[in-house]
């Protein structure tokens, strides 16, 4: 069945919801070799991924999942989400783990799904358990600690059971350097349906049809993001917001389509710093540098990235006015000690 997909996608035709249905079948049946499952992700990569394609898998893979039910009560509040593809290879610090603990600290009800790195040092499974908060929630677990402490994450493996038979072909593609629409499909299956996401790409040219596939699948209001950091003589891409460069943004709300714009934040005060100033490394030395940060003994551009998306996420869901309304907030957070009073009582759940 997969050779007969191939072939289609060779031919630049899109698949349909049935044959998207066959797809995920066979990519996590164990019968199917890891090549041949290779061979179909980048077949789907090179012919390019369609928004009703990439819906399509959401809605095929969330058949396959394990679900987090939320209560009434929490929904309507508002949960969100902030979570990068991945793939930029910038090996920039955690960023989007940082600004949901940031966010929860602030108030906001913030359901993390996340994984172990696969292309980069340290994922934000591996962050979190550095710094001592525990990753693996059974989903009434997940909803015992968005009550009491607004925050819980979602470890994929956990959630996503079926997708370990897909594993070693996503990595034959990583080891010849080809994107899957698993890149996209891991930030769309949050278990917990956010109601609001703060979504990174690698790519200028993902925001706009990502942002369309949020908007589809129910997410009231999000944002898809993408930066440029320069490195040397050149720019690199970055999956979040970025202090120094110029970022593409597409924006929607259930009333309004997604709509792309470029915001430029040289005018707000930041520090001029290449990639190598925004770099992290293995999960020990990321969480040393992140509670740092939230301890206020760190300043710079590290500090600022962090505060920037952290902005936008509170613009996201309506506690800042605006972006640069949000930063100013996200400082706030920080400098009062919430982000490490939040940080300790993550830390101290997670030892009962």
């Amino acid at each position: 069945m997969l050779q007969e997909l191939i072939s289609k996608l060779e031919f630049g035709l899109a698949l349909n919801e049935e044959e998207i249905d066959a797809a995920i079948k066979e990519l996590v049946s164990e019968a199917e070799t890891p090549e041949a499952k290779a061979l179909f992700l980048e077949a789907l990569s090179k012919k390019g991924e369609t928004p009703e394609e990439i819906v399509g898998f959401v809605k095929a893979a969330r058949r396959l999942s394990i679900l987090v039910e939320l209560p009434k009560q929490l929904r309507e509040r508002g949960v969100l989400d902030v979570v990068g593809t991945g793939g930029d290879n910038a090996g920039t610090i955690n960023v989007s783990t940082a600004v949901a603990i940031i966010c929860a600290a602030a108030g906001i009800l913030v359901c993390k799904h996340g994984n172990r790195a696969a292309t980069s040092k340290c994922g934000s499974a591996d962050l979190l358990e550095a710094l001592g908060i525990k990753i693996e929630l059974d989903p009434e677990e997940a909803v015992e600690w968005l009550e009491r402490h607004n925050f819980a994450f979602l470890f994929a493996p956990r959630y996503h059971p079926a997708f370990k038979h897909v594993a070693q072909a996503r990595k034959i593609c990583a080891q010849r350097g080809v994107r899957t629409i698993f890149n996209f499909l891991g930030p769309l299956l949050n278990p917990a349906n956010p109601t609001h996401m703060l979504l990174g790409v690698m790519n200028e040219k993902f925001c706009l049809p990502i942002a369309q596939v949020l908007a589809q699948t129910g997410v009231k209001r999000g944002m898809v993001v993408t930066g440029l950091l320069p490195d040397g003589e050149s720019l690199i891409r970055i999956d979040e917001l970025s202090t120094v460069g110029p970022n593409t943004i597409a924006e929607f709300d259930q009333s309004v389509p997604p709509s792309l714009f470029i915001l430029d934040t040289s005018s707000w005060g930041f520090e001029k710093a290449d990639a190598s100033r925004f770099r992290g490394s293995d999960p020990r030395a990321n969480a040393q540098i992140i509670t740092e940060i939230f301890k206020g003994r760190s300043k710079g551009p590290r500090v600022e990235i962090i505060c920037l998306n952290a902005g936008a996420a509170f613009f996201v869901v309506g506690k800042a006015k605006s972006i640069q309304e949000g930063v100013k907030l996200a400082a706030e957070v920080i400098e009062s000690g919430s982000a490490a009073e939040k940080l300790c009582q993550l830390q101290n759940a997670s030892r009962v």
